[in-house]
């Protein structure tokens, strides 16, 4: 599958449909990690690990054996990216497993093993039950730019609101992760323009009326672009 369009809400708007149209969770999982390496240009390999509220942890969807091999080695090992993106409810980076000392033993062993050279990992989604990641890896050092990073979090966004639909959860759960992306959002705005929470959603209100789209798009593409729709009419 290829997202042909050039503009950046298009391309976006067009994987929400497609993530929010699979019938299943495993079908959701597998079309999202086969986008990663498509709009993100620095990677070569793609995976989403799933943790449960017992602990327990998975690694259902990767691109290649590459990236379900770090995967596992993470929870083999207790240590890496993936487990810390969980954790810490962020984003976290490595320019160089090489030279890596958060996490001494899966670092060494994923770039001798599986040649990996960078990475980025994004925490997935929040609800009572359970927690994500996904993870993106690359074959060059320090490979992934600002603009990959904002677009694989706007990527991991779009994947915790089409997993969330995907689970059936209950309203208030999937409000959970609606806004967390929308907070993200009004945290940009703030720090922009100098205005307060409810200033900052109103804005995001407005604009979502004014392009008939639905709020918490609004708030994934202003993540991912770090502009305003009217802004970018040039």
């Amino acid at each position: 599958m290829i997202v042909h369009e050039n503009d950046s809400h298009d391309r976006f708007a067009t994987i929400a449909r497609l993530l929010r149209n699979e019938p299943d969770e495993m079908q959701t999982l597998d079309k999202a990690i086969e986008v990663a390496p498509e709009i993100v240009v620095a990677c070569d390999y793609a995976g989403i690990s799933l943790v449960s509220q017992r602990k327990q942890v998975e690694a259902p969807a990767a691109t290649s054996d590459v990236a379900r091999r770090s995967d596992r080695l993470q929870h083999e090992l207790q240590e890496g990216p993936c487990l810390d993106a969980l954790q810490r409810q962020g984003t976290i980076s490595c320019t160089d497993p090489r030279d890596e000392g958060r996490w001494p033993v899966w670092a060494s062993r994923v770039a001798q093993e599986l040649g990996v050279r960078s990475l980025l990992c994004f925490q997935l989604f929040t609800t009572k039950e359970s927690l994500g990641a996904l993870s993106l890896y690359s074959r060059r050092v320090d490979a992934f730019d600002p603009h990959d990073h904002a677009t694989g979090l706007a990527l991991a966004a779009h994947i915790a609101v089409a997993l969330a639909a995907s689970r059936d959860i209950d309203n208030n759960e999937r409000a959970l992760v609606n806004r967390t992306v929308i907070g993200q959002a009004e945290g940009l705005l703030m720090e922009r323009y100098n205005v307060t929470p409810d200033q900052a959603f109103t804005i995001l209100k407005r604009l979502s009326q004014d392009a008939n789209t639905t709020l918490v798009d609004i708030a994934i593409d202003l993540v991912h672009t770090r502009r305003l729709p009217s802004s970018r009419q040039t």
